[in-house]
């Protein structure tokens, strides 16, 4: 993956705008950090889905659910 980098120099109003690969640790940290991300959507999902579950079995809505959750 590319990296576009810009360094502006307030001085001489001078924009340097510079591409690059990234390196293998920064490949690495955004893999990782994607995993980290689709991991928490996950959870967040199977979650969700439970609550609903039980709201629907004592017949709350979600309104309702939320108030007695905080």
């Amino acid at each position: 993956m590319k990296i576009t980098e810009k360094e502006f120099n307030i001085e001489t109003g001078e924009e340097i705008i510079t591409e690059r690969d990234e390196t293998a640790a920064e490949t690495k940290a955004r893999l990782d950090y994607t995993k980290k991300v689709a991991t928490a959507e996950a959870e967040a999902k199977t979650k969700a889905t439970a609550r609903q579950a039980i709201a629907d079995r004592l017949g709350l809505t979600a309104d309702e659910l939320q108030v007695l959750l905080g």
